[in-house]
């Protein structure tokens, strides 16, 4: 059973959702004429059946085994990026149509500037203005990077750059400031000794979410974005809620926190075998690295604890066809934005 319309968006009445793709399979007969279909709606069989396969393969490794995984995490993941370098992946293109935040001034955001009114115009045209003049000084002077900057991002788990580097050729705005963290020293050279990198405009360094006492290059309060691209899935879920809530602490009032991660009865939950079950919907890859399957209301849970007030939380479902070996493979996405709000409550400010 297939619809055009969007399952389980759970999303606010005036928030537009751009499409992420507008191809939808109303004929079961067509599966195989293209390589993936958007927005297709499970039946009650399909998830009863993935339901069963979780659970069957569900029995938790030894409490030693676990350790031994949670221990060796940075050494998992330094291997991960060693082999794989930079080839594995692909730049985030979709990422301007799913977050324009992270270019606002970009021409493929047109459909909001179309709706600015003549006074709304001029007031962004003086902002603009204020950007350039700000820009005008270097982003790097004094201790901390990007302190000129008028428009910060950071985007944690930064791999290779994958989404870092999408973003500093499509957002041309000369106040903004990338920064880049991740948990692997690897993932983070390769960054850094990409040609693509610029020290005037972005900032990668080493950082592991999952220590919450560990400082970052910026004070809190003065983040615009921060972005977390199937980050949040590799740490333990016992630590997701405390990292959530100090990356909330960063954020300027009115910034935002975007997440696209793994959904529950994703394909790759799917495929694990016994003897990669780590605890409930967490589980050990074949390299070592770990990921979690996520619903909408854990993460709900987790930005509104953190202080955070929903913007979008929407479930995206697609149907991927192997057209030579005649397969379809169903994957599972949540997608979220969570803003800080502009006045925050005196008790949890700070």
């Amino acid at each position: 059973k297939c619809c055009s319309t969007p399952v389980g968006l759970d999303i606010e009445p005036d928030v537009k959702r751009p499409q992420f793709g507008t191809r939808f399979l109303t004929d079961p007969r067509q599966v195989f004429q293209h390589n993936a279909w958007d927005n297709v709606e499970w039946t009650e069989e399909q998830e009863a059946s993935a339901k069963k396969k979780v659970l069957e393969n569900s029995q938790p490794l030894p409490s030693e085994k676990q350790e031994e995984y949670d221990c060796r995490a940075n050494e998992y993941w330094n291997d991960f990026y060693t082999i794989h370098e930079n080839r594995f992946f692909k730049d985030r293109h979709w990422l301007f149509t799913e977050f324009p935040e992270l270019a606002p001034q970009c021409s493929l955001n047109h459909e909001s500037r179309l709706e600015v009114s003549d006074d709304s115009q001029k007031d962004g045209l003086d902002q603009e203005e204020q950007r350039r003049e700000a820009a005008a000084v270097s982003h790097t002077d004094g201790d901390i990077p990007g302190t000129s900057a008028t428009y910060r991002i950071l985007e944690v788990g930064c791999g290779v750059g994958n989404t870092v580097f999408p973003i500093l050729k499509t957002n041309n705005d000369p106040g903004l400031f990338v920064y880049c963290c991740d948990f692997s020293s690897t993932a983070v050279e390769l960054v850094k000794s990409n040609p693509e990198y610029d020290p005037e405009r972005c900032f990668a360094f080493v950082h592991d979410l999952s220590d919450v006492e560990a400082n970052y290059p910026v004070p809190d309060g003065t983040l615009d974005v921060i972005v977390l691209i199937f980050v949040l899935s590799a740490l333990h879920p016992d630590k997701m809620q405390a990292s959530i809530s100090r990356l909330a602490r960063l954020l300027k009032p009115g910034g935002v926190m975007l997440l696209r991660d793994y959904g529950r009865y994703d394909m790759a939950q799917l495929r694990f075998k016994k003897g990669r079950c780590l605890s409930e919907n967490f589980y050990v890859r074949g390299d070592g690295t770990r990921v979690y399957f996520f619903t909408q209301d854990e993460l709900h849970e987790m930005f509104t604890e953190a202080g955070l007030e929903k913007v979008q939380n929407l479930v995206d479902r697609r149907l991927q066809v192997n057209r030579g070996k005649q397969l379809t493979m169903y994957r599972v996405w949540i997608q979220c934005k969570y803003r800080k709000a502009l006045h925050q409550p005196a008790e949890t400010q700070g």
